[in-house]
């Protein structure tokens, strides 16, 4: 009796005596796919203290986040909990002892997603073949400038050639979302390889921090694109001190939301020489993330009759907040919106929001915040057709995101409305919105192309600002 005893106790606490014998220090590893077809690394780094107590740190090196705090991590038997409150997440998950791995649910904004992390001795790194490393063969000086009509410090990097003076300089702008001096994403830097290109070449560059970002000061989240245009604007100020620079050849490159801020900031000013709009906006916000939504969900194989029922929903949505002039009607405008809509979902369609008012609340602070506001009513026409000074529009064949047809077609009726007779227009075969060379130019495709950016795309931007400002 007291063998059979002892063998019940054992397998009642089996888990709970793994848990205590087994180290669960170190690097825990697995890829997060999220509802666009987009796959995230997630790294949990484990540590254990003298007292048997864990804590850990969260790494999403494909977004450029390291060492994000955890505000808990608690192992009871063979089960795991992990609580990230700065991202509004948790992981829980079962742990297999005897294969090293943790089968699991990552929550965040009322979703549940499948996540297994496996441990590992240490992380493999993507290739990017194209990511310069020190040391440069060019100056490369740490600076900080003042926007200061709202008091924000930005910290950049310039880059200029060792030999001579006065070049011809760009201030890099990056796209939506909050992003560093290099615009890193999915493992790739663009900013890091264009300036790297560019330099080389003699074409000095200064790309800098988004504000409230890395090392820039300000609050990113209340900010709109104006607001990130006079930041630009200050980053021109910045470069007429500079004794290497040629003020009369400031140029601004901007990708994306960057492409649209990029003329925002030319038409406020003479010192704006030339201008290239890398995927940038010729049609207003709201058609832009009607196409883009059309497009992303076709190219995952969502049938058409999802595809139209999502942007019908999508139109409703954005009517609701193009129309409101009252933050408190326009919040129950869309709650009352939302749960006309669950009632009607399917109990898969519902598990998969996860709850409700978490997912919701989520939704709400993204579409009423003053960015989304200002960029879902933007209409890019206007001030395209006040832009003087030279440009280069450039899109990808396939991108997704900002569709070249529809936006490049639009740009040159503006400029040439508005009397520009300075510009060129090129849609650029094979290339993505990142301009990678993409075979189907899915979002999905981004980090696993190790190319960071074109060839193709960078002589195409070099050539176009010696001929300019030669």
């Amino acid at each position: 009796m007291r063998t059979i005893y002892g063998i019940i106790l054992l397998v009642a606490l089996g888990p709970q005596i793994f848990a205590q014998q087994v180290n669960m220090s170190g690097i825990w590893t697995g890829k997060l796919a999220l509802p666009n077809s987009m796959e995230l690394t997630i790294v949990f780094n484990l540590s254990k203290n003298d007292s048997g107590i864990y804590s850990s740190t969260l790494d999403s090196p494909d977004q450029g986040a390291m060492g994000i705090p955890t505000e808990s991590t608690i192992i009871t038997g063979d089960s795991i909990l992990i609580k990230i409150p700065v991202v509004q997440g948790f992981y829980s998950g079962k742990i297999f002892f005897n294969e090293m791995k943790i089968d699991g649910k990552w929550t965040q904004g009322g979703m549940s997603l499948d996540l297994t992390v496996k441990k590992v001795e240490k992380l493999e790194g993507r290739n990017r073949p194209q990511e310069p490393k020190e040391p440069f063969p060019y100056n490369s000086e740490e600076v900080l400038f003042e926007n200061e009509v709202d008091g924000v410090v930005l910290a950049g990097t310039l880059t200029f050639p060792k030999e001579g003076n006065n070049f011809p300089v760009v201030v890099m702008i990056s796209g939506s979302g909050g992003q560093d001096r290099n615009e890193e994403l999915l493992g790739h830097k663009p900013f890091l390889v264009i300036s790297d290109y560019l330099t080389q070449n003699g074409i000095a560059v200064l790309r800098f921090d988004d504000r409230g970002i890395a090392q820039s000061t300000g609050n990113h989240d209340t900010a709109t694109s104006e607001d990130f245009a006079k930041d630009v604007l200050a980053a021109v100020n910045f470069l007429k001190t500079r004794n290497e620079i040629d003020k009369t050849k400031i140029g601004l490159i901007g990708h994306s939301e960057g492409g649209m801020i990029a003329p925002l900031a030319a038409v406020q000013t003479s010192d704006v020489a030339f201008i290239i709009m890398m995927a940038g906006l010729g049609v207003p916000g709201d058609s832009i993330l009607y196409l883009q939504g059309e497009l992303i969900q076709r190219a995952e194989g969502t049938s058409e009759e999802e595809i139209q029922k999502s942007v019908k929903l999508q139109r409703e949505i954005f009517s609701i907040v193009k129309s409101s002039n009252d933050d408190e009607k326009l919040d129950k405008d869309l709650r009352d919106k939302f749960y006309t809509e669950y009632s009607g979902m399917t109990e898969e369609e519902k598990s998969k929001l996860g709850d409700p008012e978490v997912y919701l609340n989520m939704q709400i602070k993204t579409i009423t915040s003053p960015w989304f506001k200002y960029f879902l009513r933007f209409d890019p026409v206007p001030v395209l057709e006040k832009v003087k000074c030279p440009v280069l529009a450039i899109n990808g064949e396939k991108d997704l995101q900002v569709p070249p047809k529809e936006n490049l077609s639009a740009i040159e009726l503006a400029l040439k409305k508005g009397g520009n007779n300075n510009f060129e227009v090129k849609m650029l075969p094979g290339l993505n919105h990142l301009f990678q060379t993409s075979t189907t130019g899915a979002i999905s495709e981004y980090g696993k192309i190790e190319e960071t950016i074109s060839p193709v795309a960078l002589e195409t931007m070099l050539n176009w600002i010696k001929k300019t400002t030669d």
